[in-house]
């Protein structure tokens, strides 16, 4: 599995979960997003290229908490298509998983 794809002008990062299953929904969102950061800036783009988001969630009823650290760091002048689902994530202890399309 590739971390990151890039084809012509697009890349494609696989879905990111945060680095400490400990942390509550807000530091898990926050860890995925700082991983984004890197990753989007190591092909060459950033979160004001972004065009399509996808966020799983193992437990819905926190979407407010994880909505909160999202719309701090999103870019609110280039905000990207998202949707944000519901579901069994790969490691039980995991909250969020997020994966992201973005123009290089």
């Amino acid at each position: 599995m590739s971390s990151a794809v890039i084809h012509g002008d697009t890349v494609y990062l696989q879905g990111l979960t945060g680095e400490d299953a400990t942390a509550d929904i807000k530091g898990q969102t926050q860890s995925v997003l700082d991983k984004i950061d890197a990753r989007l800036a190591d092909a060459g783009s950033d979160k004001s290229k972004i065009l399509s988001a996808t966020i799983w969630m193992s437990d819905i009823s926190a979407f407010n908490e994880m909505n909160g650290v999202w719309d701090a760091w999103v870019d609110t002048d280039n905000p990207p298509a998202r949707a944000c689902v519901e579901s069994k994530l790969a490691l039980p202890a995991f909250k969020v998983e997020i994966g992201i399309i973005a123009a290089k």
